[in-house]
């Protein structure tokens, strides 16, 4: 008894723990337009290579303070795993200029949709690949939420690409880290890297063919555009760490920080269009997310009643 209650308390710490991270992730990941949005002059690819090029230059940093070099070699000699990072780096690769684009060109609404449709991504990814329980609620809200999808690109009168990006490549960006073991650094490092060689070429190729447009910056926007690397690599590796210790489901949860924040950004502060339409849709894909909660929250709440049981 004592060991079992002893060991319900240590997972509730490692919960609360990654619960933390996976809060400063989302917060950090939804306040994000406001930074993308002072290079919005720069087209996304442009800005995406920079992004990797100093995300690489910081993470190899923390990786040499935190005394993690050989811990970074060894992790390529497992063909499983490093397949694993490579898929990694693809899909977050993926998601970074999708997102950079639509924040960019003005569609801030789309991307938090993306983020809002993620979380049953996740379940569908959940019950397809690791086997977690699938109930009838959770059906209801995945029916409610396509009828979201639906109603938007009805009222777009094209089908939310962007969106579908979106919440695709992360959710088996999730999937992907869930599956590897490793230290959560040294995956950032190998996700980073992958796609490093081809970034910094062609930042190169701009340059040479003078169309690229950083050197044109103001020494501030520089600087700021520089500390992409400490913007990019801090919110994932607080994610990598939470992805690890949470399930998929409790991930998808707390993940409605990060397109709250930007949709409130996207329609008071940058004033895109949000239509009745649109509004409706939203409706229908809030209530999925309702539905969806509603398991999690009562097995916590069961939780809590057994624990004080005793």
């Amino acid at each position: 008894m004592i060991s079992s209650l002893l060991a319900e308390r240590m997972a509730s710490e490692m919960n609360k723990k990654g619960a933390l991270y996976a809060i400063l992730a989302y917060s950090s990941w939804g306040l994000l337009p406001l930074y993308w949005k002072l290079f919005d002059k720069m087209i996304a690819t442009e800005i995406l290579a920079q992004r990797i090029i100093w995300s690489f230059v910081f993470v190899l940093i923390l990786i040499v303070a935190s005394r993690k070099l050989n811990d970074f070699l060894q992790a390529a000699k497992d063909a499983k795993r490093l397949f694993m990072m490579v898929l990694s780096s693809l899909l977050i690769t993926t998601n970074w200029v999708v997102y950079i684009f639509a924040v960019n060109s003005g569609h801030m609404v789309e991307a938090s949709l993306g983020y809002y449709m993620n979380p049953i991504i996740n379940v569908l990814l959940g019950v397809v690949f690791l086997r977690e329980r699938f109930s009838l609620l959770r059906w209801l809200a995945i029916a409610l939420a396509l009828v979201g999808v639906s109603i938007m690109t009805f009222a777009y009168g094209k089908f939310p690409w962007m969106a579908f990006m979106l919440a695709f490549s992360f959710g088996f960006y999730a999937l992907a880290k869930k599956k590897v073991s490793v230290d959560s650094t040294v995956g950032l490092a190998w996700e980073t890297m992958i796609v490093f060689p081809l970034s910094l070429i062609y930042v190169i190729v701009l340059h040479v063919k003078g169309t690229d447009t950083v050197f044109t910056l103001p020494p501030l926007s520089m600087v700021l555009l520089l500390m992409a690397g400490v913007a990019t690599a801090t919110p994932l590796l607080w994610f990598g760490i939470a992805a690890k210790i949470l399930d998929l489901s409790i991930l998808g949860f707390l993940q409605y920080l990060s397109p709250t924040i930007t949709l409130l950004l996207g329609v008071f502060l940058y004033h895109e269009m949000f239509t009745t339409m649109d509004l409706v849709a939203f409706v229908f894909i809030w209530g999925a997310l309702v539905l969806f909660t509603i398991p999690q929250i009562k097995k916590r709440t069961q939780a809590g009643l057994v624990r004080q049981s005793h």
